[in-house]
């Protein structure tokens, strides 16, 4: 009897202890169960915040890539003014200012208090500046990464500028280029001083050139200024020359020339031009030119102070009506 009860007490035991062993087990399957919701949980948490992080920077690239994509728009014009132009109208789509200016340099910016200055600097030189007025502050980041784009615009149109003034020969007109021109003119000043020659300059400007570049556009106004240049060149003499100063502007040494010469030989030139009848497409056009004449006669003059002296006697002839021909008068 005292076995039999002992084994049963065993058994009893046993089962107390399996007993608590399920339940100990059970337990801890329900504590790693709750473990593993609990980090499911976690890891759910940040694939959403991953995901979201995701479409964040997804948006940030496509709009930073939308922000560089006007620097396409921009480079289509080697013009300073154009590219402004086109940088203003595209400003909008990006941010919203009140009014955006390209100015020089020297500008005087104690005007432009409270408004956003963006120096436009290339190769430490400041060139001139950016400015824009009320720019949100969340926009500003956005302003700069565009004036950056604006900035490679004017750096391309800078380069190209300097390219064309070493050239000789005006790709357009296929005159002398300015650079080419001012040598020469210092030249032919240099020799009429030490032989004691006369020689004039003169300043030439078609008439009335933008209104044909608004009305017919630039193709047309770049044809008139080539056929207005052979006009020119086959006038004067051999032994002149003309180059181009600069947009519409033409200049001319006739060397060895006085002034009532000079004058002749422009009246002359300004006639040809009038009498030429000028087809463009499907358009035919008369156009005239105003002449200024500054003339060298052995004195201190320089290659500025004739320039100078052309160019007021050019803007008397325009002034006075146009198509006309004006000799300087020292005052």
């Amino acid at each position: 009897m005292l076995y039999l009860g002992a084994l049963i007490l065993l058994a009893i035991l046993a089962a107390l202890t399996l007993k608590r062993v399920l339940r100990e087990s059970l337990f801890k399957k329900e504590e790693h169960l709750k473990n593993l919701e609990s980090e499911y949980a976690v890891l759910s948490e940040e694939k959403s915040r991953l995901k979201k992080d995701n479409l964040d920077i997804e948006g940030t690239v496509n709009e930073t890539i939308a922000l560089y994509n006007i620097t396409k728009d921009i480079c289509k014009t080697l013009d300073e003014k154009k590219i402004f132009s086109i940088f203003r109208e595209r400003l909008n789509d990006y941010i919203k200012i009140g009014d955006c200016r390209f100015l020089d340099k020297d500008a005087d910016l104690s005007f432009y208090a409270g408004s956003t200055i963006f120096p436009l600097v290339i190769q430490k030189d400041t060139i001139g500046y950016l400015i824009a007025s009320q720019i949100q502050e969340e926009d500003k980041e956005r302003f700069q990464i565009l004036a950056q784009q604006f900035l490679i615009g004017i750096k391309r149109a800078l380069l190209y500028k300097k390219m064309q003034e070493l050239a000789i020969t005006d790709s357009l007109t296929q005159l002398f280029s300015r650079r080419h021109f001012l040598d020469r003119f210092g030249e032919e000043l240099n020799r009429s001083r030490k032989f004691k020659y006369n020689f004039s300059f003169l300043m030439v400007d078609i008439d009335k050139f933008k209104e044909f570049n608004d009305k017919y556009g630039h193709l047309v106004g770049d044809a008139i200024l080539r056929e207005v240049s052979r006009t020119i060149k086959e006038t004067i003499r051999q032994i002149d020359f003309v180059g181009r100063y600069g947009g519409e502007e033409l200049s001319i040494i006739l060397v060895e020339t006085g002034k009532e010469q000079a004058r002749f030989a422009a009246e002359r030139l300004r006639q040809a031009v009038e009498a030429q009848n000028i087809r463009v497409y499907d358009e035919e056009l008369k156009v005239t030119i105003s002449i200024g004449i500054a003339t060298f006669s052995r004195g201190r003059e320089t290659v500025e102070k004739l320039i100078e002296s052309a160019d007021k006697a050019l803007y008397v002839a325009k002034q006075t009506g146009r198509n006309k021909v004006c000799v300087y008068a020292p005052e």
